[in-house]
């Protein structure tokens, strides 16, 4: 069972990156759809319209869940895409959306505190710091 637990963060890993390249990518082809979710609040802060503002989020969740995907920087890209998810979780609050996106975050953030496993690029970048976990 040792030898099959060390793909549980790689299943995680890859999961929560799939989610994240699919909301980046539907953002960005349905645009429209995602206006809504944008408080005025933001729109009013930033001068920039609802829909600029969407697509920055499609780019910014389609750069960094390649990036956890690939395992390329893992850590540092878990840490963006966790506060990112922690900020909507606040933005949409507790509702049955809001308690999905918080199960997100702290998925997010398990990856950032487990940081590269065995099948990230950065294991073969970084030879030297990969540890196997402990039984």
């Amino acid at each position: 069972m040792k030898k099959i637990s060390l793909f549980s963060p790689v299943i995680l890993r890859v999961g929560l990156s799939l989610v994240f390249l699919w909301f980046g990518a539907n953002q960005l082809m349905n645009t429209t759809a995602w206006i809504g979710y944008i408080p005025d609040s933001i729109v009013n802060i930033s001068s920039l319209s609802a829909q600029t503002l969407v697509h920055i989020n499609g780019v910014f969740e389609i750069i960094f869940g390649a990036m956890l995907f690939l395992g390329l920087f893992t850590r540092f890209a878990a840490l963006l895409l966790a506060l990112h998810m922690i900020d909507i979780t606040f933005i949409v609050g507790l509702d049955a959306t809001g308690i999905r996106d918080f199960g997100l975050s702290i998925a997010t953030v398990a990856v950032w505190l487990n940081g590269m496993d065995f099948l990230t690029l950065d294991r073969f970048v970084k030879k030297d710091t990969y540890q196997e976990p402990l039984a």
